[in-house]
């Protein structure tokens, strides 16, 4: 985290989630995944000091065997799932 150590803004704190799930979406993207519903949490993002979770969302069964499979494999590949 680049503000490591210093306090950041409720601003701050939303923009690093959203570059956080960018990253995330770009890392499932690289090895054939997508979770659709990937998201800032809104909930989590109000207030004036904001958790800005990052809500993974729902996916069917083969996204989860895939994602799975891509977690599991040693180069991060996914060997013969469905995406």
């Amino acid at each position: 985290m680049a503000n490591a150590g210093k306090k950041q803004t409720a601003t701050e704190k939303v923009r690093d989630a959203e570059r956080a799930r960018d990253e995330l979406h770009d890392a499932l993207k690289s090895v054939g995944l997508q979770l659709h519903s990937l998201e800032l949490d809104s909930v989590t993002c109000a207030g004036d000091a904001p958790l800005a979770l990052i809500d993974l969302g729902r996916c069917n069964v083969v996204t989860a065997r895939a994602l799975a499979a891509a977690l599991r494999s040693p180069d991060g590949e996914q060997q013969g799932a469905a995406r």
